[in-house]
């Protein structure tokens, strides 16, 4: 759109300035045209020119070239010279010197180009249609404007809502997880200080989203003041409440459970059974009472021969060690 801005101003710079010339041109060319029938006029009153032939011939003076008009002028002058006087002779030159600075403002300007009302017609045709699409441009733009001032405003709505119910559930699941305690999320605002290097995220958006946690019989605490089991508590709590609001098809979890003792795995399993009601967890792990809360195990086993064996194997169908 800019490419087409840029062209649209250079043809009308372009057409303004052709009209100006022709405009101009013709101005000028009819004040001479003017200027010389005064002065024809003025010869005619002056020197009491009443024949029309008479006139003409003075008329065919003006239009006829320097050198031409020269000639004439010391012939006229050498036939009339006996009938005027020294004043009518200095009149006479005057005239002649205006003629010439006229004759020489029109050499200056220089003949009318007969193609200007052409390319008049042609940047004006040029100019109309890409003034068209300008404002055809400018009204979709308007129109996506508006769409996007829509979607801003819908977007910004199913946020909060969905934020929402988020806290909520992360709520429970720490309260799940750490047996008591609280815990809430909080919008962060973005920054407006100067030394904010981040320019790209608007003053009015959220900036971010703080953690806010307290363990039973403890004070509200940063989370880098927390141990790695209450981090990893923390953490699985916020991984539940996501998956539970937006539930996905398949979900990994690598080793989320190497840093909980028993009991919180135990409250780990049970949260982690529910939500596999509707996802599938696939979980890789080496606590045994993880194992025991999963439907198929796989493993890695190696024989006698040193050749190692993937295993596979569903609680549910394997043999209980008092029924052998």
């Amino acid at each position: 759109m800019g490419t087409l801005e840029q062209q649209t101003t250079q043809l009308r710079q372009a057409m303004t300035g052709l009209e100006g010339g022709y405009r101009r041109c013709l101005l000028e060319s009819q004040k001479t045209r003017d200027a010389v029938d005064s002065l024809l006029e003025q010869l005619r009153e002056e020197m009491g020119v009443m024949d029309p032939k008479e006139l003409n011939n003075y008329a065919a003076y003006v239009t006829i070239t320097p050198g031409e008009a020269a000639s004439q002028n010391d012939q006229f002058v050498s036939e009339d010279s006996g009938a005027l006087s020294e004043e009518e002779e200095a009149y006479l030159r005057k005239l002649r010197r205006r003629v010439d600075s006229l004759r020489g403002r029109l050499k200056v300007l220089g003949g009318c180009d007969p193609d200007a009302p052409q390319q008049y017609e042609e940047i004006r045709t040029r100019f109309e249609f890409l003034s068209t699409q300008i404002a055809d441009m400018e009204q979709a733009a308007s129109h996506l404007r508006s769409i996007i001032g829509q979607l801003d405003v819908t977007m910004a709505r199913q946020f909060e809502a969905t934020f929402q119910a988020v806290n909520a559930r992360f709520r429970e699941h720490f309260i799940t997880l750490f047996n008591g305690g609280n815990a809430r999320l909080e919008l962060t605002d973005a920054k407006t200080g100067e030394d904010d290097s981040d320019k790209s995220v608007p003053a009015h958006m959220p900036a971010g989203v703080e953690v806010i946690v307290q363990p039973p019989g403890k004070k509200v605490q940063d989370l880098s003041l927390l141990s790695g089991g209450e981090r990893a508590l923390v953490s699985a709590a916020l991984l539940f409440a996501l998956l539970e609001i937006n539930p996905p098809p398949f979900c990994l979890l690598d080793e989320v459970d190497a840093a909980l003792d028993e009991s919180n795995v135990v409250r780990f399993c049970d949260i982690l059974k529910r939500l596999a009601q509707r996802t599938q967890f696939i979980m890789i792990t080496h606590n045994r009472v993880t194992m025991t809360s999963a439907q198929v195990i796989y493993g890695v086993s190696m024989g006698g021969d040193s050749i190692s064996r993937l295993l596979s194997m569903k609680l549910e169908e394997a043999p209980v060690a008092g029924d052998r």
